[in-house]
């Protein structure tokens, strides 16, 4: 089934604080080619970045867990259709965990945005192994996406 999906179906929505998230048209292109090549239809995707308590209360309302976590991903899809997916996203959890990996919170945003379009593809992330190819996946994702092009070339 091929995506429906166009740019302006993936929207980003910041609830509590200002999103450091830029080239935003760049990502939603790409998020529609990570799909593609998932072999994932896709129809829409909202990003919702929130605060920890925001997420926290859908974390307990929602899945019955009481708590924080970066991000909580969902499929709300019919059967036949593409994906129609909500991704919550918490920017105090992601500055954290960047703080606490000694990386960019650009890189840790990024590593997160894929996690939650590879869990609506398909790939989870409870045991050991599944971890060890949500890992893999994101890794491959993130290199595609800030691949470095030189100087005097075009992007295919």
């Amino acid at each position: 089934m091929p995506s429906k999906a166009t740019i302006s179906d993936i929207r980003f929505h910041c609830l509590e604080r200002n999103l450091p998230l830029k080239e935003r048209t760049k990502l939603k292109a790409f998020l529609i080619g990570l799909f593609k090549a998932e072999k994932t239809a896709l129809d829409s995707l909202d990003y919702v970045f929130c605060s920890d308590n925001y997420l926290l209360k859908i974390n307990k309302e929602f899945l019955h867990h009481d708590f924080y976590t970066d991000i909580i991903s969902f499929n709300l899809s019919e059967r036949r259709q593409g994906v129609v997916g909500e991704v919550y996203i918490s920017i105090d959890r992601v500055v954290e965990n960047a703080n606490g990996l000694n990386i960019s919170i650009k890189q840790e945003l990024h590593r997160v945005i894929f996690h939650g379009a590879l869990h609506l593809c398909g790939y989870k992330d409870k045991s050991k192994a599944d971890i060890s190819i949500m890992r893999k996946m994101e890794d491959k994702y993130l290199s595609g996406y800030f691949r470095k092009v030189p100087r005097g070339t075009t992007q295919k």
